[in-house]
């Protein structure tokens, strides 16, 4: 018996030991999560986004975003590198291997695809599928770790966002385990830039944000907006370097991508409803590292749950798109397709959904 408890309180030494000092790569900052009132007032729980159309994508999955080329086609970006060309009548083609992870898609007006890759940086698409690396590196010589999101100005200036310069989608196994660590440590190490197409040079236009990730020129292309996945916010930059502020915060969920519809409103997706657990936890950087050293079955993972909410330009809900038996889950975002219907995203389906949409309703 003797010899029994003390091989037991080896191993429970031993156990405390591991989850108290081994190492681990993030290095988690207190912060304090705000109160969640989930799913009630502008967040109310409904079905909308229940009866969705399913456009397979013949063994692709991930279409984390999408956008409207000037054929009037839909193109989205899959998990395995492949951008998508979808027609109306839903036969899905492929136009463009980028070799990498694409995840913001953005037509210019001379046809141009821009691709935030989160592997390879910024890249462009021309016509025929030519992909060219624009920029993968600042000026300042820092490199573009996890390009996410992309939206151009009307003076041709681009903006994207650079989710984590401490956790490269690429070096540490794909990009939602990147945006885990991310998220984890919350060290506001995101930052947005700017491309400028003619001199070809990468500058920094904002930065200390908690995992930066949509990004949406407005209408007026005066400002910019940027959803803060981490502090479950969106914000609104001047394009003339002005103080931004926060237009919408404490949202129930993980915010992902921002895309404009064309009554100047804004389309944005929850990949997943907010975690008690990181919440209770975001003062605590000590019990966040030990959460990390535990077996991923015991790690906090996203829940299936439909979710795209529209907002106006000063941040007010106008209304909510949701799902919540997650049949079409871990949504991104939106894109408003010519006949008026909604394009809807995800981050892990094998579909892309599309939505009969009516304001309101």
């Amino acid at each position: 018996m003797k010899k029994i408890l003390g091989v037991s309180g080896a191993a429970i030494i031993g156990l405390v030991a591991y989850l108290a000092f081994w190492p681990v790569s993030v290095r988690p900052v207190a912060w304090e999560a705000p109160e969640n009132a989930g799913y009630s007032g502008d967040f109310a729980v409904n079905e909308r986004l229940a009866k969705l159309e399913l456009i397979r994508l013949n063994g692709r999955i991930g279409p984390e975003d999408a956008d409207i080329g000037p054929d009037g086609f839909i193109y989205a970006a899959t998990h395995d590198g492949e951008i998508l060309r979808i027609g109306p009548d839903g036969k899905v083609s492929s136009f463009a291997q980028t070799n990498g992870r694409p995840l913001g898609l953005e037509f210019a007006k001379d046809g141009t695809l821009y691709v935030a890759d989160a592997y390879l940086g910024l890249l462009a698409v021309d016509r025929n599928g030519q992909i060219t690396v624009l920029t993968n590196q600042v000026d300042d010589g820092s490199p573009i770790l996890y390009a996410d999101d992309v939206d151009i100005a009307a003076d041709g200036a681009v903006y994207f966002s650079d989710a984590s310069t401490r956790f490269g989608a690429q070096a540490n196994g794909g990009t939602l385990p990147a945006s885990v660590l991310d998220l984890v440590e919350h060290s506001a190490n995101g930052r947005i830039l700017k491309y400028d197409p003619v001199s070809g040079k990468t500058t920094i236009f904002v930065d200390g944000l908690t995992f930066a990730n949509g990004v949406a020129v407005n209408d007026a292309s005066d400002a910019v907006y940027v959803v803060e996945t981490g502090a479950y916010s969106i914000w609104r930059f001047p394009l003339d370097g002005s103080a931004g502020q926060v237009v919408l915060e404490n949202l129930p969920g993980f915010p992902d991508n921002i895309n404009n519809a064309p009554d100047g409103t804004f389309w944005v997706g929850l990949v997943s409803p907010r975690n008690a657990i990181m919440d209770n936890l975001s003062g605590k950087p000590f019990l966040r590292r030990v959460l990390m050293r535990l077996p991923d079955a015991m790690k906090p993972a996203p829940t299936r749950y439909g979710f795209v909410l529209r907002m106006d330009a000063e941040g007010q809900v106008i209304e909510t798109l949701q799902d919540p038996a997650g049949h079409y889950a871990l949504t991104t975002g939106a894109v408003t397709l010519p006949d008026g219907r909604l394009a809807v995203t995800s981050l892990t389906e094998s579909s892309l959904g599309l939505l009969d949409y009516q304001d309101g309703n």
